[in-house]
């Protein structure tokens, strides 16, 4: 087998495992936690919430573990931008998916106490509130920083040649696209562009096919081992 055939194979599992389970996460949680009355839902529905909270922290395990296996390569080019990567797309992404998921925890056990005391309970209902908005303000904090390490990402591809630079500079303005999406909505420009969020998206399992499917441009690794040998 080539030189780190086997890390290109595990990257690209990891980003489908990690996009694959985002999308279950959203298509089981479906409608749960809209409206005034989720926590009569969510205590309804505790199978429902809990299985979504698992392919959140499957998300987050798989695309946090996807930067450890590229760092020994990307530190050849620049290491401190490797660093940087993994940093984001490391501890601080991931302990975003953490808190996300306790947070969809803590609100089946306020869900359950909240069934069980009655309609009455007011103070469940407030904490119940506060935990869901709490979960949507982690959301833009979460595409921050997942926009820092996916352009750190993409760049170091772009640096190493080790995918075609036509696949990593679609990543790169993929990113753009993602985080003027949000910025707009930031400011209350709620335009209806989620559809926007789909080149990056696209890229992704692209890239995840390319790298299962081709590996690293065989080359470029040679070239980016020889100059590190070489220093």
């Amino acid at each position: 087998m080539k030189p780190y055939r086997m890390t290109a194979v595990i990257v690209g599992v990891l980003y489908i495992i990690g996009t694959v389970s985002g999308i279950l996460s959203l298509v089981v949680t479906r409608n749960l936690l809209a409206g005034e009355d989720f926590l009569t839902r969510i205590a309804a529905n505790p199978t429902q919430l809990n299985l979504g909270a698992f392919f959140v922290l499957l998300m987050g395990l798989s695309l946090t573990a996807m930067p450890v296996f590229l760092y020994p390569l990307f530190k050849k080019k620049n290491e401190a931008l490797a660093l940087g990567m993994v940093v984001f797309r490391g501890p601080l992404e991931g302990g975003t998916y953490i808190l996300m998921v306790v947070s969809w925890l803590l609100l089946g056990v306020f869900s359950k106490e909240f069934t069980a005391t009655g309609a009455e309970a007011a103070s469940l209902q407030v904490i119940g509130n506060v935990l869901l908005q709490a979960n949507d303000i982690m959301s833009p904090v979460l595409t921050i920083v997942f926009i820092i390490g996916a352009m750190l990402l993409y760049t170091l591809f772009y640096l190493t040649k080790l995918i075609p630079r036509w696949l990593s500079g679609w990543g790169l303005i993929g990113a753009i696209i993602y985080v003027a999406v949000d910025l707009l909505k930031l400011f209350g420009l709620n335009l209806h562009l989620d559809i926007l969020y789909m080149p990056l998206a696209v890229q992704e399992m692209a890239m995840a096919l390319w790298l299962i499917i081709k590996g690293f441009n065989q080359a470029a690794l040679d070239g980016l081992l020889t100059d590190n040998h070489s220093v």
